[in-house]
């Protein structure tokens, strides 16, 4: 336990000296918080506009914008994790320090939880600002804010952030360049994000497996508030076996160096 929270403060250190973690962590505020705007200003338009121009009265507008935003931000976070997970191992490598890691009394599982406990973490840190956006609303939402959706939304991003971690971190152990490790990373979410959309509405076989198989339809009931017990499963799952290739990898490496 000692070798993982020495691994996890070295790798959450190196990434609070480096400009990256600020930089997509204000990013991603600044568009989220552009889009909540957005979401919010569009739905109170409308709800004070009468009906012959388009308007709907008694519009729940605090949980339509909640829901909206969940929506939204999970595939904000699609384009923004790349950034945050493409040097967990590409940087170490280039630098050589992934040879004294290896070389050291320290076992690669050790190393992978280490380093997915800090980029989790990170992540959780770039999330939880917005909470402010939601408590912000709260104060004049009539009527009151629905915080079980709100709740059920940020286990449901903080579950889909794990996995796209841990892919993106088995990603960048199979790369020493940190840009090759961002560009097939980002590819990856970004054909997540197709096959969702190209198989919402098929009803075929193959379609379903996909659909079943894509990240983001587990995240549909989350952002309704409901809890569903078989997309926590997935993204459990799907975490497990990317750390567990990971780990595989990383055990490839210290053969190869051997």
């Amino acid at each position: 336990m000692k070798n993982i929270i020495a691994i996890y403060r070295r790798e959450l250190g190196s990434y609070f000296v480096s400009p990256i973690a600020y930089a997509v962590t204000g990013i991603f505020l600044l568009v989220s918080g552009f889009f909540f705007y957005i979401i919010l200003s569009n739905l109170v338009q409308r709800s004070m506009m009468p009906e012959q121009f388009g308007g709907q009265q008694g519009l729940d507008v605090s949980g339509t914008v909640v829901r909206n935003f969940f929506d939204v931000a999970s595939q904000i976070i699609l384009f923004m994790l790349p950034m945050l997970t493409m040097g967990v191992y590409a940087e170490d490598r280039k630098r050589g320090t992934m040879e004294l890691l290896m070389t050291s009394p320290i076992s690669e599982l050790q190393i992978v939880a280490g380093k997915y406990l800090a980029s989790l973490t990170l992540f959780v840190a770039m999330l939880a600002p917005t909470m402010i956006y939601h408590l912000a609303m709260g104060v004049y939402s009539e009527p009151a804010l629905p915080w079980k959706i709100v709740l059920c939304g940020y286990l449901g991003l903080f579950l889909l952030g794990a996995a796209l971690v841990a892919i993106g971190t088995f990603i960048s152990s199979l790369t020493e360049r940190q840009i090759i490790a961002g560009v097939a990373t980002f590819a990856a979410f970004l054909l997540l994000l197709v096959l969702n959309i190209a198989v919402r509405d098929s009803t075929t076989t193959f379609g379903e497996i996909i659909g079943y198989l894509s990240l983001l339809s587990h995240f549909d009931d989350f952002a309704k508030g409901v809890i569903d017990t078989t997309a926590v499963i997935f993204y459990s799952s799907l975490v497990a076996v990317a750390l567990f290739l990971t780990q595989r990898s990383l055990d490839s490496m210290r053969w190869r160096k051997a």
